[in-house]
């Protein structure tokens, strides 16, 4: 049951269907990555519609995600997957590598969500030359976790969420 959630979400992603996507999550679900730390579903799917919303109204053509090795035991899982998109805050074309970890509950909904990948890679590909100079820094991952969480709660009151 957790190996067809984390199928059907990395799917439902890759079609760009939020809808599909808020079912694999519990309402108390945890997500966290190098830009944010999320808490309950709304703010999750929150983010997700954010970066699904943003593919759709431009960037569509680059959009693409594989994912593979999806595996569970018991109440854990792992993913890994690489979404080719263009980041819309400087146009630039983005393939990162990401490996996930979850946990979920009895129901087999995702509980938590942890991603990691490469921030300087990934800094180096959306952000050019600030990326590469800065990228190694806290600095640079504190600007982007700020801008970040600024976006997800600009959207999610656009959307009457928060």
């Amino acid at each position: 049951m957790s190996q067809a959630t984390i199928t059907e979400l990395y799917s439902a992603f890759a079609a760009l269907d939020t809808q599909r996507m808020a079912r694999c999550y519990a309402s108390n679900a945890t997500f966290e990555d190098e830009a944010f730390s999320l808490k309950g579903q709304a703010e999750i799917m929150g983010m997700w519609g954010m970066l699904c919303d943003a593919v759709q109204a431009k960037g569509r053509d680059q959009w693409k995600l594989m994912f593979s090795d999806v595996k569970t035991n018991g109440n854990t899982g792992s993913a890994h997957w690489e979404p080719i998109y263009l980041f819309s805050a400087t146009g630039r074309i983005v393939h990162n590598i990401i490996d996930a970890d979850f946990t979920f509950n009895e129901q087999g909904l995702i509980l938590t969500h942890r991603d990691r990948f490469d921030f300087w890679r990934w800094s180096r590909q959306a952000l050019g030359a600030p990326g590469l100079l800065l990228g190694w820094s806290p600095f640079l991952r504190s600007k982007v976790r700020q801008q970040a969480n600024a976006n997800l709660r600009k959207y999610l009151k656009a959307k009457g969420a928060a």
